[in-house]
């Protein structure tokens, strides 16, 4: 079987397809507005980075996914190939430059929430990663990374949970990206009643299912398996820029 047959299943259904296939309407409208719901906080972060202040960025980030759910953007979508990330930069990009009005501010807190931004959260975050040097660019590109670290957490989550493992999941969760000198393969052990054997065997499994999940992640960014690894190179270096 082939490298790119294998990989094929990682791409049945891409965020770049659910973009496109939301030009349609209908209920790919709906899941557009999930795919808003789970990349929010780079969005934000990006207009936060280029000196708006708290309400302002509340508010051009709800615009921008009002625009966005309404296809103004989606219209001018052409292509069948691209990365998401690249996709809704440059669309956030298109919209702080042009296509905003600031007549609007008047409606702040009167019209209707679109995605439910969680403001102090994405505030107390920023302070922690202290990037204010940091071009908008990476910073965008950083909080995309962290945010499909997430969606991986939460798929193996949810893929423990389907199988009844959820303590154990919870468990070995902290010790996922721990160094395999730091892993308290006892304590572990006596936490699932199993033993120190059991208990590295779960974690390296834990560990395998993990980078599958992240590079599932990534793969729903992309429109194909020629394009994943190239993201995949590109978001993990903007985990390590600090």
């Amino acid at each position: 079987m082939s490298s790119a047959r294998s990989a094929s299943p990682l791409f049945v259904t891409t965020r770049w397809s659910v973009v496109l296939a939301a030009q349609n309407g209908g209920d790919d409208e709906r899941a557009l507005e999930t795919l808003c719901r789970t990349y929010w906080y780079p969005l934000y972060a990006f207009v936060r980075s280029r000196g708006h202040s708290v309400a302002d960025a509340q508010d051009l980030t709800q615009e921008f996914f009002a625009r966005l759910l309404a296809r103004n953007y989606l219209d001018a979508v052409s292509r069948e190939r691209g990365r998401f990330r690249t996709f809704l930069r440059m669309a956030l990009q298109r919209f702080l430059a042009n296509e905003w009005d600031r007549a609007q501010a008047k409606k702040r807190g009167g019209g209707d929430v679109l995605v439910p931004l969680d403001s102090e959260l994405a505030e107390r975050r920023l302070r922690d990663e202290r990037e204010d040097a940091i071009a908008p660019d990476r910073i965008f590109d950083r909080r995309w990374a962290l945010t499909l670290l997430d969606d991986a957490a939460a798929r193996l989550e949810a893929e423990y949970a389907a199988t009844g493992r959820d303590a154990e999941f919870f468990a070995l969760k902290p010790h996922l990206t721990a160094g395999r000198g730091e892993i308290p393969y006892a304590e572990i052990a006596a936490t699932l009643a199993t033993t120190e054997g059991a208990a590295r065997v779960a974690i390296h499994r834990l560990r395998r299912r993990f980078r599958e999940s992240f590079r599932q992640a990534v793969a729903d960014t992309v429109s194909g398996p020629e394009e994943c690894e190239a993201e995949m190179q590109e978001v993990l270096a903007a985990l390590g820029n600090r």
